[in-house]
């Protein structure tokens, strides 16, 4: 899964399969702004999980 841009964000993702933790970093204009964490199970965390996430942010920071 590679970087996500919506709303004039970019979100990059890493994840940890071992800890089941994720984690989405968040920059407007090439300038990183914060980081938002999840848990997540399985393999990898789940892209509709991720798109949630990302919606919900772009939503509250319009």
């Amino acid at each position: 899964m590679g970087a996500i841009e919506q709303g004039g964000y970019r979100f990059d993702m890493e994840y940890s399969v071992l800890l089941q933790r994720g984690a989405l970093h968040v920059y407007r204009n090439g300038e990183f702004i914060e980081e938002l964490s999840f848990d997540f199970q399985g393999q990898q965390p789940d892209p509709e999980q991720i798109g949630e996430l990302v919606s919900s942010y772009v939503e509250a920071h319009q």
